[in-house]
Parts: C-alpha cells; structure tokens; sequence
C-alpha cells in the first residue's frame, strides 16, 4: 500500500502523470472486500488529500499574483494535465467501490454521488475540462491586471470601491466609470474567452448525451433533491416577493439623498449624507478587530481565527496583479484552511471576512473525518456555515466589545447588513437565470444576444 512519505502534497508540485499514476494503479490493485473497506478507503483519501493539497497550492500562489509567469505556469500544468487525469482516476477507482457495495450508512451519500458520477463520466470531456481551466486562468490574468488612475495613483480596482461610498456624488460617478472603464476595454476579449468556455461547456454535456451544460450541471454538481423547476420558482418568489421590498428600499434612498433618478453610483452612500464608515484601515487591522468577536461568538472559533493568523493563512489586502474576488479554501494535509480577498477599508469588507471565516471554522471543524469525500457538504450546504457567520458575529462589532466599528455607528452598519442581504437575494436570482438561459437558449452563444439577455433579466429583478 502507499505510505504517506510517498503522497505528501510537495512531492506532486513537479510531478508528471506518469509519476503519479502508479499511486492509483496500485491502489486499483490493492484486494478490496468488504471487510477491507475502511483500509482502502483510508489510502486513497490520503492519497486524494495530497493531490487537491498540491493544486490548491499552486491555485494560491497563480491568485495572489496573476503576473508571476512561474506560478502561472505550474498551475496550468496541474489543472488542464494532472487534475482532470486524477477525476477520471477517481471514477476508476470509485468503480472497486460500488461494485463491491459496501451496506455503510456512513457511506451511502457519498456512493451515490459515486453512481452519478460514474454515469456522468465520459472520457473525452478529460481534455475539454483542462481547456476550461485554461480559459478561467486566462480570465483571471486578465482582470487580475486591471487597474485604473485616482488623483495620479494608479490603483487595481478594489482600491476604488470605497469611493461610491463617499457622499459626494460626482466623487462617486467618478469612481464607477473607472473601475467599469477596462472591462468595457476588455469586453471584446472577455467574450472570446465566454464564447470558447460555453461551446466547451456544451460540448461536455453532448458528450454525455444530455441536451445542455445546465442539465449537466445539475449531474456535475450531484444536485439530486432539487433541479431547473425549483429554481425557476425561488425565481419567481424573489420576484414576487423580495423585489417590491428592495424597490421601496431603493425609492426611499432616492428621496433621501435628493436625486431625481437613481443611478449605479447611488446605491452604496449613506442616504442620509454621512461620512462612509471606515471600520478598518488595512488587512492587519481587520485582522486584529475580529480576533476579539470570534472569541465573542465562541473561544473556539477564536482560537481557530488565530491559528489562520499566525500562521499566515490570510492574504487579505488589495493590491495590483491579485486575481480579483475573494475565497476560502483547504489545505487537507496540513488541515489548515486559507482565506484570500481584496479588502479596502470598507463595511462590505467586514461581511466578506465573516463569511469567508465561517467557510474556514467549517473546514477546521471537519477535518477530524476519516474520508477526504466526507468532508464537503455540497455547494449549496457550504454557504450555510458561512451566512450564518455574517449573523452570528454580528451583534459583537462594536468596539465596545473590540470589534471594528465604534458603538455610535453600530447601528448604521448593522442595517447595512441586513439591507445588503435582502437585496443579495433578488440578485442571485439574476445570475441563476441568466446562467439558466445562457446555456438552454440557442442565443447564449452570441455575446451580443447575452448582453442584451442580462439587461432584461437584470432589469426583472431590479426594476426602476
């Protein structure tokens, strides 16, 4: 069987295929009865652990700096060669696994996720998959590099985000179009690189033999309790519901700050003309007024909150070639998550920090399960951990209790929160629905079809 010095994530980082492929080989060997299970369980979790260990890693150093050539490279390398050769291993290998049906309750979801996905495998979507790794790399560099000039500084975007904030409407109106400015620039080359990923994406799918990428989607992502019926209905409530809600909201902004039309520069200030809150002035400073709220919400999770720290497992400041967006994510060998983000001082900082914690606190506190396939709860389960922070950490940010916000404004961000969260809702509409028609509309394939599609599904759930 394979030992753990053998399948330590360093010793993947440069490995080839052909170096790798005898750790799955033997365990496809390896006599496996029902009486074996748990052993041979064990080895292959162990050896899936160091794989994902060795791409996250090199996935890290390509997002924290999209112009390191070097990092670049050695991620492409694993995600379109190694990483789509691996999932095809894992069907091999999830094969020994079913046809020997082991009767565990513990293992019940994740055979059949199993089942799905070895009814869902073909194996020449391999190489398609490593085309999409390579097209989402290309769309990374590409908005990774993008910066734009505020009073002779030349800044990456998330450095301008805390100006729509500010109550001075031309300063904001300002800010908007710079940061819009090179993704107009860039829509031509943006929409090759959508182009190429929809016709990949639509191919995997026919290969299938299912009629579109949303069907396949739905196998992919091992969604068996809910499909495109319930989400065309959450649709609908939202706008039914959460919609006439967010336009009151948006109507009383309007009289509020005196404006006769609202527009995109409009949404962030505070109405009533007050200073933007500045909780916090840099990653490190974030990172100090939150340790005492995690102790707050639970001396564990502090204690989580300060491992990450002092381990230097937060990249959290904004700066020129880092991808944009931000993420949480695993590092299983080590049993340590990290949380990456492009913070700029402002209160929507805060909420992204939560909520990244809360994906982190969930992975500390599943680490401890055996099997690497236990360990993920499911795109949809994953966010609940996270929201929930948001909410639980809440009533501790004042300063009072050493959080980042001064008692006096507590208030004001608290209802920033909860009204950013109503209108969240409405807008995870808009991008399920347009994911929706992009991929079951013969025109999704036209970029300017798309533009004009989102427009129309924009202005559904946002209407005025």
């Amino acid at each position: 069987m394979i030992t753990t010095e053998r399948v330590s994530p360093e010793r993947f980082r440069d490995a080839t295929w052909d170096q790798i492929r005898p750790l799955f080989d033997a365990l496809a060997g390896a006599p496996l009865d029902r009486d074996r299970v748990d052993a041979w369980v064990t080895e292959w979790s162990d050896l899936e652990d160091a794989i994902s260990e060795a791409m996250t890693l090199v996935s890290i150093a390509n997002s924290v700096d999209t112009t390191d050539t070097a990092a670049e490279e050695a991620y492409l390398r694993f995600a379109t060669d190694i990483w789509p050769k691996v999932e095809e291993q894992r069907v091999r290998l999830s094969g020994r696994l079913l046809d020997i049906d082991p009767d565990r309750d513990d293992l019940q979801v994740t055979l059949r996720s199993f089942r799905n996905q070895r009814d869902l495998f073909r194996a020449e979507n391999v190489a398609i998959k490593g085309q999409l790794e390579e097209l989402g790399s290309e769309y990374q560099k590409l908005t990774g590099g993008m910066t734009a000039t505020w009073d002779g500084e030349e800044l990456p975007l998330p450095r301008l985000l805390p100006f729509l904030e500010e109550p001075d409407r031309e300063v904001r109106e300002r800010a908007f179009r710079l940061v819009g400015e090179p993704y107009v620039r860039a829509r031509d080359e943006i929409a090759t690189i959508f182009d190429r990923q929809i016709a990949l994406r639509q191919e995997i799918a026919r290969n299938a033999g299912l009629e579109n990428y949303r069907d396949y989607a739905f196998r992919e992502f091992d969604r068996f309790d809910y499909g495109p019926a319930e989400c065309e209905a959450f649709h609908a409530a939202m706008e039914r519901h959460v919609v006439p809600a967010a336009a009151r909201r948006l109507a009383s902004r309007r009289e509020l700050l005196g404006v006769e039309t609202m527009r995109p520069w409009d949404v962030e200030p505070d109405p009533r003309g007050r200073p933007a809150l500045r909780p916090f002035t840099g990653g490190q400073d974030l990172i100090d007024r939150l340790v005492p709220v995690f102790d707050r919400v639970d001396p564990v999770l502090g204690g989580y909150f300060r491992t990450m720290r002092d381990e230097s497992l937060l990249d959290l400041d904004s700066r020129a070639g880092k991808a944009p967006g931000g993420y949480c994510t695993d590092l299983p060998v080590r049993q340590r998550p990290f949380i990456f983000m492009n913070a700029a001082g402002t209160t929507g900082d805060v909420e992204t920090m939560l909520h990244e914690a809360g994906h982190a606190f969930h992975s500390f506190e599943s680490f401890h399960l055996p099997f690497a396939f236990h360990r993920f709860p499911g795109s949809e389960m994953g966010e609940v951990g996270s929201m929930a922070m948001e909410l639980l950490a809440a009533p501790y940010l004042g300063q009072d209790e050493g959080g980042p916000y001064a008692t006096a404004d507590l208030a004001r961000a608290r209802v920033t929160q909860l009204e950013g969260i109503m209108v969240t809702m409405p807008w995870i509409a808009v991008v399920d629905a347009f994911q929706h028609w992009v991929y079951t509309d013969p025109d999704g394939a036209d970029r300017d079809a798309r533009d004009e599609a989102w427009v129309r599904i924009f202005e559904r759930f946002n209407p005025g």
